[in-house]
């Protein structure tokens, strides 16, 4: 997994690449967990799931750690472009209730 940050308009993007699973995720964790930490000013995160090319539970255990990570820093948590079967997975964990699709 590889996770790239920038930030743009006050909005940090994380975009992730690769596969999202129990071997990956550590590290992607902490390096989400940085770029956020280092931009505690942004007005809205958006993880941006284009490149993910595999998910499983791993991934919405990931999704919830950052959403509550942005919850505490009172900044608002999106999931953009997610692939069809990522967006399945999403749909079907519900996680849509708490981190709304960026347009």
């Amino acid at each position: 997994m590889v996770v790239t940050g920038y930030v743009k308009g006050g909005t940090l993007f994380l975009n992730l690449s690769g596969e999202m699973d129990e071997c990956s995720s550590r590290e992607a964790r902490a390096r989400c967990d940085r770029l956020i930490d280092e931009h505690i000013n942004a007005k809205k995160i958006i993880i941006n799931l284009s490149e993910v090319a595999f998910m499983d539970s791993t991934g919405i255990g990931f999704l919830i750690g950052r959403y509550k990570k942005a919850v505490r820093m009172n900044i608002p948590l999106y999931i953009q472009q997610p692939n069809f079967a990522a967006d399945k997975i999403l749909n079907l964990s519900g996680i849509y209730s708490l981190i709304p699709k960026a347009e």
